[in-house]
């Protein structure tokens, strides 16, 4: 794969929304999706054990990375932009692939473009139990934006390399595989308006909004509805009673495999919630075997 993708950028929702573009129009088609807080380029070494001819997508979504930073934040809004951008694109026959965040938004373009995403990869895509869309979920008990955690995370650094040496050694960024963890903060951030330094490129305040209003819109009424393939990876569950949003363990409902027609699931019990970053060669496969049963 050729180590430098063509950047694109679409007027989309009334938001200018950046992708890139790797590989060969003519070829394979691949849309990825980052999770809350990440960007595109997330994927790069996942997509450097994709055959180089195949025609690959990642999008930096609204909020993140090199899109513009305006509202509204929701997940609804996410997947209605995804759907947007394969449009445009004109993207055809795609494995879909989302983490996180993007693995719920790709789960929603499947089901309103049938043609447009053939397979589905959904790595562990915080696609939760019923009924925690009906009642109170910790992480949503802050009382405004501001309160939150994430919305206080440091968002400013001299460089990419003083974000990088600052977290490289603390968990989770320890477990990751080195060179995705230099390409999260490499294209993680922007340069700061002062001129001085650089800022994340998914604002705080931005991400922590992302967190509180995940549980307002719920898809389980249209999954049975999706009939591509799909393969679900999984890292061990949250405890039960969990309030903290410790992403060591996953907060995907174990029971969603279920729901899908066509649904299968890879339970990887070595991971953590971040598994496109401790093992991209994994999940390179999986896209790969999602491919040859095409």
């Amino acid at each position: 794969m050729d180590l430098i993708p063509e950047e694109i950028c679409l007027s989309i929702n009334d938001i200018d929304i950046c992708c890139f573009r790797w590989g060969k129009p003519e070829g394979r088609s691949v849309l990825l999706v980052h999770a809350t807080g990440f960007h595109a380029r997330c994927w790069d070494q996942v997509i450097m054990k994709l055959p180089r001819h195949w025609n690959i997508v990642s999008v930096d979504m609204r909020g993140h990375g090199r899109s513009q930073k305006k509202g509204p934040y929701t997940w609804e809004q996410f997947g209605s932009d995804l759907i947007e951008v394969a449009s445009r694109l004109g993207i055809k026959d795609a494995i879909g692939v989302g983490h996180s965040m993007g693995g719920y938004c790709v789960a929603q373009a499947a089901s309103v473009l049938p043609d447009v995403l053939s397979d589905l990869v959904l790595v562990d895509p915080v696609i939760m139990a019923p009924e925690a869309y009906k009642n109170s979920f910790g992480v949503y008990t802050y009382e405004s934006i501001e309160d939150h955690p994430v919305a206080r995370r440091r968002g400013h650094f001299e460089s990419w390399n003083d974000m990088y040496e600052r977290y490289e050694h603390r968990s989770p960024y320890s477990l990751w595989d080195r060179k995705v963890f230099e390409d999260y903060c490499m294209y993680g951030v922007v340069p700061a308006v002062d001129g001085k330094g650089v800022d994340l490129a998914c604002p705080g305040p931005v991400e922590a909004s992302i967190y509180m209003g995940n549980s307002e819109t719920s898809i389980h009424d249209v999954i049975p509805k999706i009939f591509q393939r799909t393969t679900i990876l999984r890292a061990p569950p949250r405890d039960a009673d969990s309030v903290e949003m410790d992403f060591t363990k996953s907060p995907t409902w174990p029971g969603l495999v279920e729901l899908f027609p066509n649904g299968q699931e890879r339970y990887l019990e070595h991971l953590t919630h971040f598994i496109p970053m401790q093992e991209p060669e994994l999940v390179a496969g999986i896209i790969m075997d999602a491919a040859s049963e095409s």
